[in-house]
């Protein structure tokens, strides 16, 4: 991979965009899980409305879901293990983008259950399936960021010293920019 030169500037500002975007992309998935752990059936209702698993693996998904997406979404938060939360979020925001555009295109006439609820639509109720996607790959692009750019500021990771090869890599490129 080619090396290009990065501004002081840049330098400065990744770390805060990463850390922007961990939290956002923590928040929502802690929003979301917290949103569905408390109503874990209505969780299983969306992912099997999807039609894309054998009922049994639904299931199963629709149970571990919310408490796998509040999990990553608090590494995500405090920082830690910054780039495998990373890569499990940005995974499950493309398995979201994937499971919407699925429904769309089967003409299933379903609620993403992105925050509770979920199934089919009520009768006069129209699918948002284009903002759901959206947001989503927005919430992917997010994710891939933290995975490239970690930990960002105010990480456990930096804390905790789990961050040593990123540290090492900006001081050499920094030495290199000067």
């Amino acid at each position: 991979m080619i090396a290009l030169p990065v501004s002081r500037n840049a330098r400065t500002a990744i770390p805060w965009v990463t850390t922007a975007a961990r939290l956002v992309l923590g928040g929502v998935l802690i929003v979301a899980g917290g949103l569905k752990v408390t109503k874990p059936w209505d969780s299983v209702v969306a992912v099997k409305a999807y039609r894309l698993l054998p009922d049994d693996i639904a299931t199963a998904v629709g149970y571990v879901l919310p408490m796998l997406e509040i999990v990553v979404g608090v590494l995500l938060v405090v920082g830690l293990l910054t780039r495998v939360a990373g890569v499990v979020a940005t995974l499950l925001m493309f398995a979201f983008v994937f499971g919407i555009a699925w429904a769309w295109a089967n003409g299933l006439r379903i609620d993403c259950g992105c925050f509770g609820g979920g199934g089919e639509l009520a009768a006069g109720r129209e699918p948002t399936y284009l903002l759901d996607i959206v947001r989503d790959f927005g919430l992917v692009l997010l994710g891939v960021w933290a995975v490239r750019f970690p930990p960002g500021r105010f990480a456990l990771d930096s804390a905790l010293g789990l961050s040593g090869a990123a540290v090492r890599h900006d001081e050499h490129e920094e030495e290199r920019v000067s």
